[in-house]
């Protein structure tokens, strides 16, 4: 059985565009009940396709002015789960991520300013046994931030559902 139809899709085009958008003109523009909207909504967070809801926060806005980027070598790839158990107790850690290449994590920090950013390097990141060596990278300025893109078309929307009816996806 397939994991996302192509109501899921449609549904999903919408609700990444605008999360506030209410579900009865989800179902308006899908062509389908307010229910069969929230039974799909339902399925795709139990499924993991959604994951969380929310506003997202400027960081400068609140003063986090500095954003960076800190590629973290370890002493052998294994620790990896360990090390990211101890960065993720940074409140400034804002993502980690497992690597293949030059670096065995690439961790997201959002501060304040560059002294706090210096003191989460030297007195807690380079202590964390296992890390070898850290490589910061400054953001100067984002440019792009955004989910996936959810392409529709026509053709892929207007295949059989999961139950053998066919719907008309506008």
């Amino acid at each position: 059985m397939e994991k996302i139809d192509p109501l899921d899709l449609k549904i999903l085009s919408i609700i990444s565009r605008n999360a506030r958008i209410p579900f009865k003109d989800v179902a308006t523009l899908c062509n389908v009940s307010r229910a069969a909207i929230h039974q799909h909504v339902l399925k795709m967070i139990d499924d993991g396709i959604i994951v969380g809801s929310g506003y997202h926060i400027n960081p400068r806005a609140i003063g986090y002015g500095t954003c960076s980027f800190i590629g973290i070598i370890l002493e052998r790839g294994s620790l990896y789960k360990e090390v990211s158990k101890k960065l993720a107790l940074l409140p400034e850690v804002v993502e980690c991520h497992l690597l293949t290449g030059d670096f065995t994590l690439l961790v997201k920090l959002q501060c304040h300013d560059n002294e706090r950013l210096t003191s989460i390097l030297n007195d807690e990141i380079q202590a964390i046994d296992g890390v070898l060596s850290t490589k910061t990278l400054l953001s100067l300025e984002q440019t792009i931030s955004r989910d996936i893109a959810i392409p529709v078309n026509e053709e892929a929307a207007n295949k059989p559902l999961r139950r053998g009816r066919k719907r008309v996806v506008k």
